[in-house]
């Protein structure tokens, strides 16, 4: 956990960086090649000197997927992984981000515990752990609405889009956007986080999806608000989509918003 939340921290993903030196061969807009150009030198400074990408080091979101095999010893798994984001984040010396209450006592718990935890139990005898640093300047921006089944491609398409033209220059972009569709209210929202762990470049296995997928970040793009707000057609490098079966009086569909610093590491157990 400690490994993998300070290499996140540090080291952005290649298909993220590749896409952002791409973009900044395609823009057209004067301004938008200078930030992508900032954002390029920002990511070469991180692994040259070992500081954060970003000083919001973000809230810890950890996936597990527990092999059915697997017998876990010792601390309770919440544990054992808290205290992994605590060794990350005081030894570190990344901030401190999350308050042990959200209206009343908004006090820092002083380590960024606890941890958000997303279990799956898949067959196997390994524990695949995938970390996932959110920072809120983006997750603030993010939106969910219970569409009716009579809701089109359309209709879905114009709330994605809406969700980013809302969000403005607030979210840092150029932005990587998961889409949930399906499952319920709290499902939706997983969906969605979790679809920002797919590799730029990869698409929604159903053609119909996929097609959505390049139409939502085609629109997306078209909005103009481009990198940190300053113009051009890169507002966004990736839109993803994950959906899952959902009830038949529904559509849920969330949209979770990162910024370009869609931070995130894996590691096999």
């Amino acid at each position: 956990m400690a490994e993998l939340l300070s290499k996140a921290n540090r080291e952005l993903g290649r298909d993220l960086s590749d896409a952002i030196t791409q973009a900044k061969e395609t823009e057209e807009n004067g301004r938008a090649v200078q930030v992508l150009a900032c954002l390029e030198e920002n990511l070469r400074a991180a692994k040259e000197t070992g500081l954060p990408i970003c000083q919001d080091t973000g809230m810890a979101v950890v996936f597990i997927d527990l092999g059915a095999e697997v017998v876990l010893e010792g601390e309770p798994l919440q544990a054992a992984v808290d205290a992994g984001v605590r060794r990350a984040y005081l030894d570190g010396g990344m901030r401190c981000s999350v308050v042990r209450d959200p209206l009343y006592h908004r006090e820092n718990t002083g380590d960024n515990t606890p941890a958000l935890i997303h279990l799956r139990i898949v067959p196997g005898d390994r524990v695949t752990v995938t970390v996932a640093p959110k920072g809120f300047g983006s997750e603030n921006m993010s939106r969910m609405k219970m569409f009716t089944p009579a809701a089109t491609d359309a209709d879905i398409l114009a709330f994605v889009v809406e969700t980013v033209r809302l969000s403005g220059g607030n979210a840092c972009p150029p932005l990587v956007v998961g889409v949930g569709l399906g499952s319920d209210f709290e499902g939706c929202a997983a969906l969605a986080k979790r679809a920002l762990l797919r590799p730029i470049g990869e698409h929604h296995e159903d053609p119909q999806y996929a097609a959505l997928e390049a139409r939502m970040l085609r629109e997306v793009n078209r909005t103009g608000i481009g990198p940190q707000g300053f113009g051009g057609r890169t507002t966004a490098l990736a839109v993803s989509v994950l959906t899952a079966p959902t009830h038949i009086a529904g559509l849920p569909c969330a949209v979770n918003i990162s910024c370009h610093v869609n931070r995130h590491a894996s590691g096999i157990l």
